[in-house]
């Protein structure tokens, strides 16, 4: 892009500094899941920008950089005004930059930041008709050719260009399509339009009538590169064509103060897009995920089928002892407790460590037996697929930052599954058919004892001799014959309806704990899995959002 076009845009850095925050921003949160080799050139950026914002904001520092033998030592002199720059037949001439300063604000800092120790302050008296007013604040560079044979030459001549911020690219006509200028230097930095001229030097040594076209040629060139507003300036110093209308075009580049924000602009939005391209358009929503087959898997492994199987059997030996027969119940009382066997509490103590809650509550372990080898292939499993669809159409680094997350459960995750467990009450309300039915049982057995002692006694009365009361019956049963069977037979019918109630009860039960072990499950799951899972998305997103802003 031309200087006049960019000076006519609105500021195109006016967000330098929120832009550079958002790539820090970016890099704090994704450094580890994005190119290494690009994130060590953003931190450079960063600091780049920081730097060089800290530094002079009323100099423009403007770079002549070229081939050998493209004439831009000379060039530098004639801009100047000065024999500055040492020029000659043998090559390479230039070995380390040369400063050249107009105006009266010291550059001091400035250069030592850009390790230039040749430095010229340029008289009031050159640098142009007006006596080089119009072009106060440049500092102007003759860099050593990018394409030396000394390599210390090509080194410090791309590094004094990583820190310039106006690039000067002087060619000839012999030169001017060598690829080494347009592939590793102009197209590599082809971001930085708006602080980039283009010279073709040397313009004497062609005929008149080929000078416009082998301008045309190299524009052409440039636009392949990704310069496709860029204009060629056309200049020779031995007959002095074009040095003033390339001072002025400097000089418009230096009047708006812009140009170093410019380009700083241009290596964050350059360095972010490259960084973007390792993070996808957009994340999954991990809460929206199905997680029935993790659940499961991480129930099955933490023993809930055990507990809930003691459960059902713990409800049968209660009703079975609240209402079975009056004479066999005390059997069920004294088998042993399939939750107590379990190390399970019917109403596990409350634990809250911010109350000082029962410790020995939250150390707890029960005596479920450790999770078999499949139980914890299918946690591997089911979480591996969870993260694997979290991570749908992430980058790979980030891919692998999801699924590590969802199956980071090692035995940290056994115990909180094993606290959930403990955790869990597997105490419900008492079921009110059990009091009636222990009624109804007490009053069979008592009619049962009251029949047998009534006959005992009329036996007794019978083996002694002595006469005995009218005995009552109801038709020819005696009363006492009646109670006695009908007690006994009424205990039993009971009882038996009773173990039929209680597998259809414990059935119900089984559901209850079960879904309040599936929460206590669950719970794990979003606090051990889910939660790290949407921390990485989480990550991934906030990485996305602030690179777009630094690349906007």
């Amino acid at each position: 892009m031309t200087a006049r076009r960019a000076r006519g845009k609105a500021h195109p850095a006016a967000d330098l500094v929120g832009r550079v925050d958002a790539l820090d921003a970016a890099l704090e949160l994704g450094s580890d899941a994005l190119d290494p080799a690009g994130v060590v050139a953003a931190r450079d950026i960063v600091r780049k920008v920081q730097e060089r914002t800290r530094l002079s904001g009323q100099h423009t520092v403007v770079a002549l950089a070229g081939a050998t033998g493209s004439g831009k030592s000379s060039l530098f002199n004639a801009l100047v005004g000065a024999d500055v720059a040492r020029t000659g037949a043998r090559r390479p001439t230039t070995s380390r930059p040369t400063a050249a300063v107009w105006g009266g604000a010291d550059a001091g800092a400035l250069l030592d930041w850009l390790r230039v120790d040749s430095r010229h302050l340029v008289d009031g008296a050159h640098g142009g008709a007006d006596g080089g007013t119009a072009l106060d604040g440049l500092v102007l560079l003759d860099l050593p050719d990018f394409d030396s044979r000394e390599a210390d030459h090509r080194l410090e001549a791309e590094r004094a260009l990583g820190l310039v911020d106006v690039f000067v690219w002087v060619t000839d006509p012999q030169k001017y399509a060598d690829a080494r200028l347009h592939d590793d230097f102009v197209a590599v930095l082809s971001a930085h339009e708006s602080v980039t001229l283009a010279v073709l030097n040397q313009a004497d040594r062609l005929p008149a009538d080929a000078v416009a076209a082998c301008a045309a040629d190299l524009g052409r060139l440039l636009a392949r590169d990704g310069l496709p507003g860029a204009t060629v300036l056309t200049t020779s110093v031995a007959t002095g064509a074009g040095i003033d209308a390339l001072r002025a075009r400097i000089g418009e580049v230096v009047a708006g103060h812009a140009a170093a924000r410019r380009r700083l602009s241009a290596d964050v939005g350059t360095i972010a897009r490259a960084l973007a391209a390792g993070v996808a358009d957009g994340e999954t929503n991990s809460e929206l995920l199905p997680t029935s087959d993790v659940d499961s898997a991480l129930a099955r492994a933490a023993g809930v089928p055990v507990v809930l199987d003691a459960v059902a059997r713990d409800y049968r030996r209660q009703a079975v002892a609240a209402s079975g027969w009056l004479f066999t119940r005390w059997i069920r009382r004294v088998r042993p407790d399939p939750l107590r066997r379990l190390g399970l509490e019917r109403a596990p103590a409350r634990r809250d460590a911010d109350d000082g809650g029962d410790v020995s509550a939250a150390l707890r372990r029960s005596s479920i037996s450790a999770p078999t080898g499949s139980a914890t292939a299918a946690v591997e499993v089911a979480t591996r697929s969870y993260g694997r669809a979290a991570a749908a159409g992430l980058p790979p680094r980030w891919a692998n930052l999801v699924e590590d997350a969802a199956t980071d459960g090692d035995a940290s995750l056994l115990d909180a599954l094993d606290q959930a467990v403990t955790g869990t009450s597997v105490a419900a309300r008492r079921p009110l058919w059990w009091g009636l039915w222990n009624l109804l049982q007490w009053l069979a057995g008592l009619a049962a004892v009251a029949g047998l002692l009534w006959l005992a006694g009329l036996y007794v009365l019978g083996l002694l001799a002595l006469p005995r009361p009218e005995t009552p019956s109801v038709g020819v049963v005696p009363v006492p014959l009646l109670l006695l069977v009908g007690g006994v037979l009424l205990g039993i019918l009971l009882a038996g309806l009773a173990r039929w109630l209680a597998r259809v009860g414990s059935r119900r039960r089984r559901r209850l704990i079960a879904g309040r072990l599936r929460q206590s499950v669950a719970g794990v799951r979003k606090e051990r899995i889910t939660a790290p899972v949407t921390a990485v998305l989480a990550r991934h997103r906030t990485t996305r959002e602030q690179l777009s802003r630094a690349a906007r």
